[in-house]
């Protein structure tokens, strides 16, 4: 698609303009690495267009300290570009007093409702539900339910979803799908993750 020429027109009744800047639903999915990695990549490019930017981690542990997470935190605190807005599950989710009572799947539950609440409020222009295909795939959160509110969500935000396993109704209803596959990884002969590639 060179200098993003589409190959067809469809016949939408949309200009060029409308359908270009319309709201995107995008998943990262795969058992390859880099799906939170290209997610966080896109941050960076919403960033750089004065983009107030939502980051939701859920099912990580608080221990696992992701290292786009402090740059992307310094950029939106720059005042030079869009503001970040960084919520993690594994270190209980800021607006919960209760956080350390809940089990995984209720934090998870609370965190969706969140996301509910700021898309219903138009909060960010980007979305990044980083890890949030679990939740859905152990039937955590009803993928359907998070159909219809992305589908019905106002303005243009724009939302991105990585995890493996992401269930065959979000990525038929995605507008971009990317399927991160593995060709080799160096776990496959014992190494373990290392700083400034994993993390």
């Amino acid at each position: 698609m060179p200098k993003g020429q589409p190959t067809v027109v469809p016949d939408d009744g949309l200009t060029t303009r409308q359908r270009r800047n319309r709201p995107l639903v995008l998943v990262h999915t795969g058992i390859g690495k880099g799906k939170s990695t290209a997610a966080f990549g896109l941050a960076l490019r919403a960033w750089n267009q004065g983009w107030p930017i939502g980051v939701f981690q859920f099912v990580k542990s608080a221990k696992w300290k992701v290292g786009e997470e402090n740059a992307l935190r310094v950029l939106g605190a720059s005042g030079e570009g869009g503001t970040v807005d960084w919520h993690k599950m594994g270190e209980g989710w800021s607006w919960i007093q209760r956080d350390s009572e809940l089990s995984n799947e209720e934090k998870a539950r609370e965190g969706w409702e969140q996301v509910k609440r700021d898309l219903a409020a138009e909060s960010y222009k980007l979305y990044v539900l980083d890890e949030f295909a679990y939740p859905m795939h152990w039937g955590w959160i009803d993928t359907d339910e998070v159909i219809e509110v992305l589908r019905d969500r106002p303005g243009t935000q724009h939302v991105v979803i990585t995890g493996r396993n992401a269930p065959e109704k979000l990525l038929d209803f995605a507008d971009l799908v990317t399927d991160m596959s593995k060709v080799k990884h160096p776990m496959d002969e014992g190494q373990k993750g290392q700083r400034g590639i994993e993390w």
